[in-house]
C-alpha cells in the first residue's frame, strides 16, 4: 500500500473529522490517566482542528481541518522515504510534498511538523481542498522492493478501514482500540494510480 491507494478510500473530509474525533474520545474514555495515541484538538488555532497520531516509538501523523479544506501528513521512522535516510542535507523525498497547493502550503512548513532544522517531517502526505471531489497527492517515484514504502499502511489503517480488522493493524504498541464503525455513503474515487489495489 503506499499514499495513492489511502487516497483511493479515504473517507470525505467530514466524515474522517468524524472518525477521528470518535478515536480520540473513544481512548479517553478507555485510557483516562494513561498514554494516549489518538488526540483531537478542536482549537487548534483561531479557524482550525486537528486530529493527530502519536504511537510512541517514532511513528506519527497530522490532519488539519482548515477552512480551505484538509491537510495530512505522516511520517513512519523507518520508512525509507524518511528524510534522514539521505546521505547529504535531509529533505522530503521528490514528491511527497512538491505538490501541495498554495492554499494548504502553509502546513508543509508548519513548526510543529518539522524538525529544528525546519525539516518537514514527512514521508507521506494527502490534501483536499474544498469542493474537490477525492483526496490528492503528489507524483511519486517509489522505492523499489518495499511493501510499505511511506509507511501508508503502517500509519493509516484506522482511517480507510475502521472495523476490528482495521484495528488489528494499528501501529500500536500496548492496546488496540475497539471497532469504530462509521457509515459513508459517499463512493470516493482517486485521480492517481486507479489501477492500484489496496493489497498490492
Amino acid at each position: 500500500m503506499t499514499v495513492h491507494d489511502v487516497a483511493r478510500v479515504l473517507p470525505d473530509v467530514g466524515v474522517l473529522r468524524d472518525l477521528c474525533r470518535s478515536m480520540a474520545m473513544v481512548e479517553a474514555v478507555l485510557s483516562p490517566g494513561g498514554e494516549r495515541q489518538y488526540a483531537f484538538t478542536a482549537g487548534w488555532s483561531q479557524a482550525e482542528e486537528a486530529a493527530s497520531m502519536r504511537n510512541g516509538t517514532g511513528d506519527e501523523y497530522d490532519i488539519v481541518f482548515a477552512p480551505e479544506g484538509a491537510y495530512i501528513r505522516g511520517f513512519d521512522h523507518e520508512s525509507p522515504m524518511s528524510p534522514y535516510h539521505r546521505d547529504d542535507v535531509p529533505e522530503p523525498w521528490p514528491g511527497v510534498v512538491d505538490c501541495v497547493p498554495e492554499e494548504l502550503r502553509r502546513f508543509v512548513d508548519e513548526p510543529a511538523f518539522t524538525d529544528e532544522d525546519g525539516t518537514p517531517v514527512v514521508t507521506v502526505c494527502l490534501w483536499r481542498l474544498n469542493g474537490s471531489s477525492h483526496w490528492q497527492t503528489g507524483t511519486i517515484d517509489f522505492p523499489q522492493g518495499h511493501p510499505d514504502p511511506d509507511g501508508s499502511e503502517w500509519l493509516f489503517p484506522l482511517l480507510v478501514d475502521p472495523t476490528p480488522e482495521g484495528s488489528w493493524s494499528s501501529p500500536s504498541t500496548t492496546t488496540r482500540l475497539p471497532s469504530i464503525r462509521m457509515r459513508c455513503g459517499t463512493s470516493m474515487t482517486c485521480g492517481r494510480s486507479p489501477e492500484t489495489s489496496l493489497s498490492a
